[in-house]
């Protein structure tokens, strides 16, 4: 077996090579990924491998972008696009909504869109503004399209290959801010690919359920690690991986085990997914609590400019005192 410590940009960028060897209509275009490897480096050296037509450098027009890739999907390629951050996204949004997101019903599922809209998303390496936001619940919110964010090099390897070779269009956020933050180790032998629609468990536990994703996993952690040595809890922490399709029977079925909720994320509080999983929780789980569900979030205001960046972003001390708070209750 063939092992290797990769990072999430490396990771990410073992997908992509795999795909491209793996299905000739694979396709990547976006601004800059071919000869500049992309901004974040995740596309590095695939275009002096597989060559100009399947590794595109296209123009600054998000719409475009977007738009080709639609078309491309629709007559039977694969195609990866990269939008240099997801606060660029909004640009090319009328593309998503009004044809990625609809063409299988508008056409009764004659036809379909197995394309892939990837972007670095998300705060924590203290970047301009329109570069740190955390809106994935506008995609969430959109019917017919699949939201997928890895929290880790491992599962963004095989997440990225799992929505490559998905039928439905996929918008695929990548947390900047843990790019590079750890490494994991990945076995370059298996053809891994993720469960669309599945969450995992990344602790089994039983006091309490945390639910979260992206980059607060790595902030759970740490909280977690903490509260395990001081106050020896024992915690169950679910990593969705998918945020549409929901993984609500994990979910539901954990906080039925443990009688406590905590969710955390960094999207705006009012909206955000903790809102529709404590509805979901509500709706199956209700007897089972024995706290009020709390969630840990980013403020209700835009991303504050880096030197305020920290006081926005969920950290593990408060993610540490929820978890404590429904403990105590």
């Amino acid at each position: 077996m063939s092992t290797k410590k990769l990072t999430m940009v490396e990771a990410l960028n073992l997908a992509l090579r795999e795909e491209l060897q793996r299905d000739k209509n694979v396709m990547i275009f976006g601004e800059d990924v071919g000869i500049d490897g992309g901004v974040f480096r995740v596309t590095k050296g695939l275009i002096q491998e597989f060559g100009k037509e399947r590794v595109i450098d296209t123009p600054l027009a998000e719409a475009c972008i977007i738009g080709s890739a639609f078309g491309l999907a629709v007559y039977g390629k694969r195609p990866v696009c990269e939008i240099q951050f997801s606060g660029f996204m909004y640009e090319g949004f009328h593309q998503i909504e009004s044809h990625v997101a609809r063409i299988r019903a508008r056409t009764y599922g004659a036809l379909q869109a197995p394309m892939v809209i990837r972007a670095p998303y998300s705060g924590g390496i203290k970047a301009l503004e329109h570069h740190s936001e955390s809106k994935e619940m506008y995609y969430v919110h959109t019917p017919g399209l699949v939201v997928i964010i890895p929290s880790g090099p491992k599962n963004a390897r095989s997440l990225m290959k799992a929505a490559i070779r998905a039928n439905d269009p996929v918008i695929f956020l990548e947390p900047k801010s843990v790019y590079r933050a750890f490494r994991e180790e990945i076995d370059l032998d298996q053809d891994d690919v993720a469960e669309i629609g599945k969450a995992q468990i990344v602790r089994p536990g039983s006091q309490v359920t945390v639910v979260t994703y992206g980059a607060m996993l790595y902030q759970t952690k740490k909280a977690i690690q903490k509260g395990i040595e001081a106050h020896n809890w024992d915690p169950e922490v679910i990593d969705l991986q998918t945020l549409s399709p929901m993984d609500t029977q994990t979910i539901i079925e954990s906080v039925k085990k443990t009688g406590r909720c905590v969710i955390v994320h960094e999207a705006h509080r009012t909206g955000g997914i903790a809102a529709e999983i404590i509805a979901r929780v509500m709706e199956s789980a209700f007897l089972s609590l024995q706290a009020p569900i709390e969630r840990v979030t980013g403020w209700d205001t835009q991303v504050p400019y880096f030197a305020r960046e920290n006081v926005y972003i969920p950290d593990p001390q408060s993610i540490e005192n929820a978890i404590q708070k429904v403990l105590n209750f």
